[in-house]
């Protein structure tokens, strides 16, 4: 006799990591020159093979943290030293931290001094939409998440005005958030908010990680868009000239605001982006509710969704991330899903994706069902049945009258501290004492309520032997009134 095993092949673990993290082909390497590389981050972080990850995912935790506190036993990384004043400088990571917070805080410092035009401010405004779309748009929904197709000219559009936010390439960003969707609330997420607000807002950047916890993702669909490939080779020049030439120039040129442009179009704009899409891996896992999962820390906020152009909807993306939508209903506040839709109508999007409203009401009701579950759990509903004892007629008959007890639906109830609290019925109660009292409590004198069937059955002592046992007395005195209505 053949065991299921020898019948049916069982899928390979490591050939299916090696296909989810694209290491199973060859894919082109796209390299970002200089300083441009530098601001992607390590590739150390994702430097791992499909059988590592293999190991680490078939592993217990305690198998895990054994492995791992043996190999840095002796050598630990930066990142796991405590901060002191003598290593402080080796755990930051500068050249974020200056992009991040250096320019920012120059900028800051230089608009106290120079005052804008109002035009400039208009052109700051009008960078701030291009760049925060181009981010949410572009690089999250269409490339991350390839929720939709767009043509030349947009791809484009969002990868020079996605380049003035200062976030990295589209190839980089991508893999990192495709990182962020596989392994959430884990060690291997970028920007793990079990690890606070700060962290997962901006820490994770300002800080060198951990190589251990390396991860890679397949981006092999990302490197075949030649404008994808032509952003991330020479990003430092795009990024530069989205984020600071291009205002600077266009503020400069047309209504003589050099400075203004640079300063508030370019240093200040940027902060506010970035700024805004921190809040996605941060305040989009902090407040808010969880109406479709609540196993992981994403949440619905309609704060969120302002701050960050319609991503704060972020329980439903993680749950369906390849949704061209984050919001659902029309109130709710989701400008970049009109983007999509309104770039579909002209013909530059096409292919966008919807989950199946089915998929989506299970996802809501599935959730409503855990919480109705706690819920309940914290209810008294009386003892189980399989843990009553079973008692005979006779030791029933016996102990009856003394201890105030009554049968219905095959159950013994003690009834005697509550006699006095029956509202209204307290003589038909002790008439019932010792007897079986299953007809007359279930419409054949009191047609009893909900309520007093819950109550009820937190008076559950016994059941009968060779009962006719029903723990559902509510619905079997429908049942009962319904046979007498037909006779």
């Amino acid at each position: 006799m053949t065991t299921l095993e020898e019948q049916v092949e069982i899928v390979d673990i490591t050939k299916l990591n090696a296909i989810a993290a694209g290491t199973n082909k060859k894919v082109p390497r796209v390299v970002a020159a200089g300083l441009g590389g530098k601001l992607m981050g390590t590739a150390d972080l994702v430097k791992v093979s499909a059988e590592e990850i293999t190991k680490d995912s078939m592993e217990s935790l305690a198998e895990k943290d054994e492995r791992e506190k043996a190999k840095y036993r002796h050598k630990k990384h930066i990142s796991e030293e405590p901060w002191t004043l003598s290593n402080f400088a080796e755990k930051i990571n500068w050249l974020n931290m200056i992009l991040v917070v250096g320019v920012p805080a120059f900028g800051v410092y230089s608009a106290i001094y120079y005052p804008p035009q109002f035009k400039t401010l208009v052109l700051a405004f009008v960078m701030y939409v291009f760049s925060g779309v181009s981010i949410t748009a572009g690089y999250h929904r269409l490339y991350s998440h390839k929720s939709y197709d767009a043509a030349l000219p947009v791809r484009m559009f969002f990868a020079f005005f996605g380049a003035a936010a200062i976030e990295g390439s589209i190839k980089w960003w991508g893999h990192s958030h495709r990182i962020h969707h596989r392994y959430t609330d884990t060690s291997r997420d970028p920007y793990d908010a079990r690890r606070g607000f700060w962290f997962s807002h901006m820490g994770w950047m300002l800080t060198k990680a951990n190589p251990k916890n390396r991860a890679r993702a397949d981006i092999s669909d990302l490197v075949t868009d030649w404008v994808v490939t032509f952003q991330h080779r020479h990003y430092l020049l795009v990024m530069i000239t989205a984020a600071f030439i291009f205002p600077t120039l266009v503020a400069g040129l047309f209504w003589g605001d050099y400075w203004g442009g640079f300063i508030y179009a370019g240093i200040l704009k940027s902060f506010f982006i970035q700024q805004a899409t921190f809040c996605v891996n941060s305040l989009a896992h902090w407040i808010g509710v969880q109406p479709f999962d609540d196993r992981r820390t994403p949440r619905d906020h309609v704060l969120t969704a302002f701050v960050t152009f319609g991503e704060g909807y972020h329980n439903f993306h993680h749950e369906f991330p390849s949704d061209y939508r984050n919001a659902l209903k029309w109130y709710q506040y989701d400008p970049t899903k009109i983007t999509i839709w309104m770039l579909s109508k002209v013909g530059l999007a096409w292919n966008l994706k919807k989950f199946s409203q089915n998929a989506i009401e299970q996802g809501l009701l599935q959730q409503q069902q855990k919480k109705l579950d706690r819920m309940r759990q914290k209810l008294n509903w009386g003892s189980k049945i399989d843990e009553l004892p079973v008692w005979t007629r006779e030791e029933f008959n016996q102990r009856a009258k003394q201890e105030g007890l009554i049968i219905i639906s095959g159950i013994i109830h003690q009834v005697k501290d509550f006699i006095k609290e029956h509202p209204g019925g307290q003589a038909v109660v002790r008439a019932s004492l010792g007897k079986d009292a299953t007809k007359a409590f279930s419409g054949a004198v009191y047609a009893h309520s909900n309520a007093a069937h819950n109550l009820l059955s937190t008076m559950r002592i016994a059941v009968v032997k060779d009962g006719d046992i029903n723990t559902n007395t509510f619905d079997l005195q429908q049942e009962l009134m319904a046979k007498e209505k037909q006779s």
